[in-house]
């Protein structure tokens, strides 16, 4: 036995081996995410003529996925553990190493775990290519909506500078699965004041009706002349000038751009999470729409990664912290906030999206949600409270599809 802790990191690796007695057979030591250096440890390991030895490291996204593939492809077991579960293991002083922080007392860390959990270890599953295509494109389409809110926001300050209030009337800002928006279409046309009040106000009303029939927005002849009003009474900050209608023009296409990939990337999501088991019952939980099964089934991945429905909740970070008092009022007790932001993120869109509709006909989280609101809980407080319920029923239906899976295999 011989449980080999891999601290990872950025282009290389802390590296330490235990025996079965806790024994140090490999002292700490650093290799990089190279084939050499790799293929120099493996050598290593198989040197101490240990049939059984598991490769151990911590979740790190992009940088232990690589490291896990290699190991994989040589033949070892390999574990890939959750960061949570190994800061409990640390802070729970279960090695000798509690309260010590370095790379080498982490990489000795994470041996100590394989070590004492050894016959619990789950095997990283590399077949499971599907969950992390869907994981990485989230990713990047995480970085692109970012990049696209910054867009957005120098936008909306350009055009809060040319058109005062316009927002106001009625011409509002997007959301960002919104196909058609508003705001973006009418500073296409109409970018500033000075070049509304520059034709009359009949002219511009029977452009703006126009300019609304071909953009599939209702032509508001009330809206126009409110629109025509503010611009002949606004003072805006900036001039008529080229360069800000070039500016304005730039970051609207900049825009379009970002949307036509944003779409790619969730039509890209969408064709590899349907080819998964689970998708058709995600799909059917109430408050899940076609966007948000993809950003869940990706946030989560493979379900067997979780022991139990208490793991998927404590990921998500909407788990009770760790507390023990003999004066403890439960009322106060807040969520721990670890693990995944944004899990916890999407599963709150999806108990907005819940609670803003009817009940469902899978209304059980539903129901729970109003109860807790009508005990008094705050609707934030509630919706969390239901998304530990959706958590714990996504897990027990996911899980039960694979057992199934597994079952008619065996049979």
């Amino acid at each position: 036995m011989l449980s080999v802790g891999i601290d990872v990191f950025k282009g290389e690796s802390m590296v330490c081996a235990l025996n079965q007695f806790g024994k140090v057979v490999l002292t700490p030591r650093r290799y990089k995410h190279v084939k050499s250096a790799l293929g120099s440890l493996v050598e290593r390991l198989r040197s101490f003529g240990d049939n059984d030895i598991r490769i151990i490291m911590e979740a790190t996204g992009i940088y232990s996925l690589p490291v896990a593939k290699y190991f994989k492809e040589q033949g070892f077991f390999v574990a890939v553990i959750n960061p949570y579960a190994m800061s409990r293991f640390r802070i729970g002083g279960q090695g000798s190493l509690r309260n010590v922080k370095t790379d080498k007392a982490d990489s000795m860390t994470i041996a100590g775990y394989g070590r004492q959990c050894w016959d619990t270890l789950m095997e990283y599953n590399p077949a499971a290519e599907t969950y992390w295509k869907l994981d990485y494109l989230l990713r990047l389409y995480q970085k692109i909506l970012a990049y696209r809110v910054s867009i957005l926001q120098e936008l909306y300050g350009i055009i809060e500078q040319t058109m005062p209030g316009i927002k106001e009337i009625g011409i509002k800002s997007p959301q960002v699965s919104t196909a058609k928006d508003i705001l973006l279409d009418f500073a296409k046309t109409f970018w500033h004041y000075d070049q509304i009040t520059g034709m009359s106000e009949k002219k511009f009303i029977s452009r703006y009706l126009v300019w609304a029939k071909k953009k599939g927005h209702r032509p508001d002849v009330g809206k126009a002349a409110a629109i025509y009003a503010m611009a002949k009474d606004g003072i805006p900050c900036l001039p008529a000038d080229p360069i800000v209608k070039q500016s304005i023009h730039t970051n609207i296409e900049a825009l379009e751009r970002v949307g036509t990939t944003l779409r790619d990337i969730l039509s890209q999501m969408s064709g590899l999470a349907k080819t998964l088991p689970e998708y058709d019952i995600v799909r059917a939980m109430g408050g899940v729409g076609d966007v948000l099964v993809v950003k869940l089934i990706a946030v989560i991945g493979d379900i067997k990664r979780f022991r139990k429905a208490k793991s998927l909740v404590a990921y998500a970070g909407i788990d009770p912290p760790p507390y023990s008092s003999g004066k403890f009022e439960g009322n106060k007790r807040r969520i721990s906030k670890r693990g995944s932001t944004l899990l916890r993120k999407i599963g709150y869109e999806i108990m907005k999206s819940l609670t803003r509709n009817k009940k469902p006909e899978d209304g059980a989280v539903y129901d729970f949600i109003r109860k807790k609101e009508e005990e008094g809980k705050a609707k934030k407080q509630a919706k969390i409270a239901g998304l530990n319920k959706f958590l714990q029923i996504y897990y027990a239906r996911v899980k039960s599809i694979y057992k199934k899976t597994t079952e008619g295999k065996a049979a």
